[in-house]
């Protein structure tokens, strides 16, 4: 295959700053991180983030750590933990795996003396270390609640008894300022007290909260006394049952980032005005080591695509789709399924840049970049999706001629496969027309096409059933325009694909488009209306027989249709599933 070409090096204001950061020395080294939340799949929006994190490590001989910010245990459970650890391992193997920061499994966060003080910092493991495991927030609740009650005896947080109706009634609008919890007084032995009850498990839930201490007059909402632990009565998938409250996201977050070294902390656009909520929180505990920051760059949303985890699972629930991992969703794994190699999706994430203003990216550009990474990447094999039967009546019924095929053209230095031109053979229903029109350069009654790889053929006879359904073609072999023959050079405007009849495997072969009919489902009043009722279409196909023993990590072109992958669902032994990956042409282009 051809050698991957080695990317340039990304430029925008994040790794701007972050080579600013460096030579003014502000930190040793670069850490970040990916934090997912466990309460669903991963899916194409978030490979910019993956890739940025990943990638402004690995360009300055840093780490990022994976991390699932699994502090809402409701919504979370370990099906969504395994399934983004194995996504994450996929998209960055072979380009960013060695700056995975990961800690040994069951270790505990390691005490360290750091000016005189004991903190907490996590140290990646080894390489190569046999058991590793993702970073957690869970791992880290002793600490943030150790943090808390610093809060708490600071003056800076305090148990609301509110409830969550009166909460948001207190908080006010953008317009219109908060007013102060009659809570919000009492002194920081009650507090405590109190605090310690939640944890205990003596109240119900939503009965109490702790809040912190800011602001409520302050412009910016989420200043104005922000919730920082919840009851909830739930065992966690990750912390077991011990605890009853659980931290908020804005609280956890600094403080795991903190607690890991991170340097700096990227967000999407939308939690700008949770910047200074993040840095308060850090700035408010008087912490011994250098404290992390936070930038905020903007998603990556693909048109004809929905990106919210909310909507995918309607879709997965509704069975409008067939899981989570259905190659018509956006999901990684969706996008795996299907044939999407990581590199295509790595390559898509980091050309379409770094900004700091929302707007949708066209999904033909994904796609631009899919057919590219595939052309050089795919090996060309021969398949008829829509067979129709076609005997070359000067060939002897048993006679096999074999015939020298390219396996990929785009190879530095291409090799060839034997495939066999026999009596019976299966071409494309659309290749073939009775009555063509203008400028049909494919076979017809009398016309001349070449099978590729093999001979020009001449079209003699239609043989047709009572319905008056075409159900053979009779054509005569020109043997001698066979490569090596002495009319080899002989010209003809159609060049057609083609399988032996007998020497053909048969196989499922499930044709996915675009699930949506509009650029932005999302806008839409009920995105089920706009769905693409071709986003599938299923066909018993012909293929060349050495397919059988394709894998699901193999990539191919079928020749002047596609490009293709097995199923991995696909039983050793049972009948073939290949799924198309994407058209060789925009078939939405106007």
């Amino acid at each position: 295959m051809t050698a991957e070409p080695t990317p340039t090096r990304p430029s925008d204001f994040i790794r701007d700053l972050v080579a600013a950061d460096l030579a003014a020395g502000r930190h040793a080294g670069i850490v970040t991180r990916f934090p997912p939340e466990p309460n669903g799949y991963l899916h194409l929006g978030h490979v910019r983030s993956i890739c940025l994190n990943f990638g402004i490590a690995l360009e300055n001989n840093g780490r990022c750590n994976l991390r699932f910010d699994d502090t809402n245990p409701v919504k979370e459970d370990v099906e969504y933990v395994e399934a983004i650890t194995a996504d994450i391992r996929w998209l960055i193997a072979g380009w960013a795996d060695h700056c995975l920061g990961l800690k040994p499994q069951g270790a505990q966060p390691a005490l360290q003396t750091v000016n005189g003080r004991a903190d907490h910092y996590l140290a990646p493991a080894t390489p190569g270390a046999a058991t590793v495991e993702p970073f957690f927030a869970s791992d880290y609740f002793d600490r943030l609640y150790a943090y808390a009650v610093e809060l708490i005896k600071r003056g800076k947080a305090y148990v609301c008894d509110l409830s969550p109706e009166d909460t948001e009634k207190y908080r006010g609008s953008p317009e219109l300022p908060g007013r102060d919890s009659p809570f919000r007084q009492r002194s920081v032995e009650e507090n405590l007290d109190l605090f310690a009850r939640m944890q205990a498990g003596e109240f119900p839930d939503g009965a109490r909260t702790l809040r912190s201490k800011i602001d409520m007059a302050s412009p910016n909402m989420w200043l104005r006394d922000p919730l920082l632990y919840r009851i909830r009565h739930v065992a966690h998938h990750h912390a077991g049952d011990r605890w009853c409250i659980y931290p908020l996201y804005d609280y956890a977050h600094c403080l795991s980032d903190y607690l890991e070294g991170v340097t700096h902390s990227l967000c999407s656009l939308e939690f700008i005005p949770h910047r200074a909520l993040y840095d308060w929180i850090l700035g408010s505990l008087d912490l011994p080591r250098p404290l992390p920051h936070q930038h905020e760059f903007a998603k990556l949303l693909p048109t004809y695509t929905l990106l919210s985890k909310r909507n995918i699972l309607r879709l997965v629930q509704e069975g409008i789709v067939g899981g989570w991992d259905d190659p018509r969703l956006p999901t990684i794994v969706g996008l795996r399924r299907r044939g999407v190699p990581a590199a295509a999706l790595r390559r898509f994430a980091i050309e379409t840049g770094i900004t700091t203003y929302n707007g949708v990216t066209d999904i033909a550009l994904f796609e631009h970049v899919l057919r590219d990474e595939l052309n050089r990447a795919a090996t060309r094999r021969l398949a008829v999706l829509r067979p129709i039967r076609l005997v070359l009546t000067n060939l002897p019924a048993g006679e096999i001629i074999e015939c020298t095929a390219t396996n990929n053209p785009q190879d530095e230095s291409p090799t060839t496969r034997t495939i066999a031109l026999t009596r019976e053979v299966f071409i494309e229903a659309d290749d073939f027309a009775e009555v063509p029109p203008p400028k049909f350069f494919r076979l017809k009654p009398g016309g001349e096409v070449r099978l590729k790889y093999a001979c020009i053929i001449k079209c003699d006879e239609i043989v047709k059933d009572a319905a008056g359904a075409i159900t053979e073609i009779r054509c005569t072999a020109q043997l001698d325009t066979r490569s090596g023959q002495p009319n080899a050079d002989k010209k003809v405007k159609g060049t057609i694909h083609w399988v032996s009849a007998t020497q053909c495997l048969d196989a499922e072969v499930r044709l996915y488009d675009r699930l949506f009919t509009v650029p932005e489902p999302g806008a839409e009043e009920d995105f089920l209306k706009v769905l693409n009722p071709k986003s599938l279409e299923v066909v018993t196909a012909k293929l060349e027989s050495s397919l059988a023993t394709a894998t699901p990590a193999d990539r191919f072109q079928f020749e002047r249709l596609g490009y293709f992958a097995l199923d991995k669902d696909t039983a050793p032994g049972a009948r073939l599933t290949f799924n198309r990956t994407i058209t060789l042409k925009d078939t939405w282009a106007k």
